[in-house]
């Protein structure tokens, strides 16, 4: 069995027990089931054998009540700085533990908690399920090194998202990567691809909207010398030029139907061929698409075919908006702080509390992107670190009006704001309904499905009372 077979056990396991025949039985059935096992009789020596492993430890097995460093203070010190949880799995077991110190392990972040006489099975699952996490968390890890000072957050929206890429960057699945603009869906789709095998092979990024529709199919699948006016020459396409690596289609929601079609003969067959030949060639490439627009919203209205977005829509990966994760602005700020002013030669730059509230305060509907820009702006124009009074009047501004819509509906429900004469309750009713949506729908975009789930209707639901209101894109 290899370590990577989720059945096995196959790992190095501390065990940790100052009763000689409760370490024996483990290792027993630990090794009988294809681990390695290493002993401590104290929680001093644990600390010992897991600066010393070599290979390291995977799973840590220990007593709760033991002399000297009891298990949860053992516990306890392998918390990592900053998540206080352990940095591997940690079973605790225990014949005379209480409630509370049950409690207390889980606080700690143990991955399991059992009592003596220990069970044979309880305890081949138990590890067998923390060496699956230990290499979950191994593969997150790595992915992060790789992908350090590109995909930055420490928020739990973020922390899904990297799971997410750590899992499907390891298999050869489709991915749609979905979000608003500015989100970072690019960052997303080059994690995955160095997530996977194919890290060192080509990453070819195509902006289906950037290029002229007429072209587009040139551009994926090259063409031939005379195939058009103005081929001069014979030209690879970019399938051509990702063979044997990944070819992300951002924006895909804007490519042309022509060009969909082939498309879908690559996802089913690998097969393409260029503008003007006869000649069908094979290439291996690994394809992820991105779009910011509603595709099942497109599929309806026949701008999008229906088979090609199955065929996409393998693993769908939703990349947050900024205004959904606040908590990771301050680390973002550090970032592109540093990275403006080392681009712009300038010394070290910090940030004030109260222009960074300011910041996280406001709902950055340009996302990641914009907040990239007006940080690089306040670097730029500030005389020194960074105030509140250099924050731009737009990111001040909408503050206010969020302040002013918060008095609004006080002075409203106070009876102290002026309204229409005349207005009926219906005409009222559905102003406010029609201003509220609009807002919900501008925040997110236009992409209905998520407005919908957002205000907790069902879609068509949402499509009616928009028809009924009138509202429309760009109305």
């Amino acid at each position: 069995m290899t370590e990577s077979d989720d059945t096995s056990l196959a790992g190095k396991i501390l065990v940790v027990d100052d009763e000689r025949n409760i370490r024996r039985t483990l290792r027993m059935v630990l090794e009988g089931e294809g681990a390695t096992v290493v002993e401590a009789e104290t929680g001093e020596g644990a600390l010992v054998e897991l600066a010393a492993a070599d290979p390291p430890v995977q799973v840590v097995i220990t007593d709760v009540m033991m002399p000297g460093i009891s298990g949860l203070e053992l516990l306890e010190r392998l918390g990592e700085p900053g998540t206080g949880a352990p940095p591997l799995p940690v079973i605790m077991i225990s014949g005379h533990a209480s409630v509370e110190d049950a409690v207390k392990a889980t606080r700690l972040g143990a991955f399991d908690f059992f009592e003596k006489p220990l069970a044979r099975d309880r305890v081949i699952v138990s590890v067998r399920n923390a060496l699956r996490q230990y290499r979950a968390d191994q593969s997150l890890r790595a992915l992060r090194r790789r992908i350090r000072g590109s995909i930055i957050g420490e928020s739990e929206p973020m922390r899904t998202l990297l799971a997410q890429v750590a899992k499907v960057g390891r298999t050869k699945a489709r991915v749609l990567i979905t979000g608003e603009s500015g989100s970072g869906k690019e960052l997303v789709a080059r994690a995955i691809h160095e997530a996977s095998d194919r890290r060192d092979a080509a990453f070819v990024k195509v902006n289906c909207a950037a290029i002229p529709r007429e072209l587009i199919e040139s551009e994926l699948f090259g063409h031939e010398r005379g195939a058009f006016t103005g081929a001069t020459a014979q030209k690879p396409g970019l399938f051509e030029v990702a063979d044997g690596g990944t070819i992300f289609l951002d924006e895909i929601g804007d490519m042309a139907l022509g060009a969909q079609a082939k498309v879908l003969r690559v996802l089913q067959s690998g097969e393409i061929m260029r503008v003007g030949g006869r000649k069908l060639s094979v290439v291996d490439v690994r394809v992820l698409a991105a779009t910011h627009r509603n595709l099942p919203e497109l599929v309806s209205t026949g701008e999008f075919r229906e088979d090609l977005y199955f065929r996409l829509n393998v693993v769908p990966i939703h990349v947050p908006p900024l205004r959904e994760r606040p908590q990771d602005i301050p680390v973002l700020c550090r970032h592109f702080i540093d990275e403006a002013c080392e681009d712009n030669g300038m010394g070290s730059k910090r940030i004030s509390d109260e222009a960074l509230e300011l910041l996280q305060r406001h709902r950055w509907p340009g996302n990641v992107r914009e907040l990239r820009n007006v940080i690089e702006r306040m670097v730029i124009l500030s005389d020194g670190d960074i105030e509140l009074d250099d924050v731009p009047p737009e990111v001040r501004g909408s503050d206010d009006e969020d302040d002013g819509e918060e008095r609004s509906l006080v002075e409203l429900a106070e009876g102290s704001l002026a309204l229409p004469e005349g207005l009926s309750l219906r005409e009222f009713r559905e102003a406010v309904e029609r201003a509220f949506i609009q807002r919900r729908l501008q925040d997110l975009g236009w992409n209905v499905s998520r407005t919908a789930e957002s205000l907790g209707v069902e879609r068509t639901h949402l499509h009616k009372k928009m028809k009924v209101l009138g509202i429309q894109r760009g109305g």
